[in-house]
């Protein structure tokens, strides 16, 4: 994760505060066809909040084959913009490593009778 190396405005919010609040809102996006969050389900793979509060988001998919991958990088890609103090946002869909079900939170792993 990137690092705030800029003296902070007074109204700015602090990196660790944006950074929280980037994982905050992506935990209320679920995958349609799963009923858990993209991030318990280990499918964001690198959030990087740069000194300006430029976002980029690497993410995957369960599958490449997925047939609402436009939806859901167009929702994330929305939802991360709406984030008071985020500049910018680029949300880049990669597949490797190729996801797969140890990528998963505990959570994520009981909700769907993996443990």
């Amino acid at each position: 994760m990137g690092k705030k190396t800029m003296i902070q405005e007074e109204n700015e919010p602090s990196f660790l505060q944006l950074e929280a609040e980037v994982v905050k809102v992506i935990k209320t996006i679920y995958d349609p066809e799963i009923p858990v969050n993209i991030y318990d389900l280990g499918l964001i793979y690198e959030i990087d909040v740069d000194e300006y509060n430029n976002l980029d988001v690497q993410m995957t998919l369960t599958t490449p084959n997925c047939p609402v991958a436009d939806q859901l990088v167009a929702q994330v890609n929305q939802e991360l913009r709406a984030i008071d103090g985020i500049k910018r946002v680029i949300v880049n869909l990669v597949f490797d490593p190729p996801w797969n079900k140890d990528m998963m939170s505990e959570v994520a792993k009981l909700e769907l009778g993996f443990l």
